[in-house]
């Protein structure tokens, strides 16, 4: 194995280079979230208002669950799909657990998904 070589940086990157010349290393390139359509922006918005009046309404344990899913529902938030779809489940799984008042945001919830494709 001759002329292969294996660069360990700290917990993070590995990168094994076999042979070659001219190897220019990794590539951290970040590219920008693509801006959410406006049908999905707007279910956000709807979503958020609901989630806001139902609140005060929620056990302490309840509303800081629900506070740590806030970021990644905001339509202008620079979070990937998944942690979003991730967010959308947990108020989805809070909003069920209070029957009545939880089924206009659970609606909420699925237009979302549907008009993200994830449903």
């Amino acid at each position: 194995m001759s002329g292969d070589q294996h660069y360990y940086f700290g917990s993070g990157d590995h990168v094994t280079m076999h042979g070659g010349s001219g190897n220019i290393g990794i590539d951290k390139r970040v590219t920008p979230a693509q801006e959410l359509p406006q049908a999905v922006q707007e279910a956000l918005r709807e979503l958020l208002a609901l989630v806001q009046e139902l609140r005060p309404q929620l056990p302490p344990v309840n509303a800081d669950a629900l506070d740590d899913s806030l970021p990644a529902l905001r339509a202008e938030a620079d979070v990937p799909p998944q942690e979003r779809h991730r967010a959308l489940l947990a108020v989805a799984g809070i909003a069920a657990t209070i029957g009545a008042l939880g089924v206009p945001i659970i609606d909420a919830i699925n237009k979302v998904l549907e008009l993200m494709g994830a449903q």
